[in-house]
C-alpha cells in the first residue's frame, strides 16, 4: 500500500520598519492590530514584532513634502527678485 505524503510550502514574510522612537509603541500597537484582523482571514503561524533603538548613522534626508517646500520658497524669492527689478526698470522709463 502506497502512501501519498503532502508538503507544505511556507514563506517567510520580514518587513522593517523605521520610526521615530517617540511613535514605536503606537506603531507596534496598531501593527498588532493589522495582525490580528490577518489572521481572520489567513493561517498565520508564530512571528512577532521586534524593536530594537539605534541612532540613524548619516544625514537625514528630507521628504518629498519637504523639497516641494523648499521648491517652492525658491519660486518665492525668485518672484521677488523679478518684481523687484521689474521696479527698477519702471522707474528707469519713467
Amino acid at each position: 500500500m502506497e502512501v501519498e505524503v503532502f508538503r507544505l510550502l511556507y514563506k517567510k514574510i520580514s518587513v522593517e520598519v523605521i520610526v521615530v522612537a517617540d511613535e514605536a509603541e503606537a506603531v507596534v500597537a496598531e501593527l498588532n492590530a493589522a495582525l490580528d484582523g490577518l489572521e481572520e482571514s489567513h493561517t498565520l503561524f508564530g512571528g512577532g514584532i521586534e524593536t530594537v533603538a539605534f541612532e540613524h548613522p548619516g544625514k537625514r534626508r528630507r521628504s518629498a513634502l519637504a523639497h516641494t517646500i523648499a521648491a517652492g520658497e525658491t519660486v518665492v524669492g525668485a518672484l521677488k527678485t523679478a518684481r523687484d527689478g521689474m521696479t527698477v526698470a519702471l522707474r528707469a522709463v519713467i
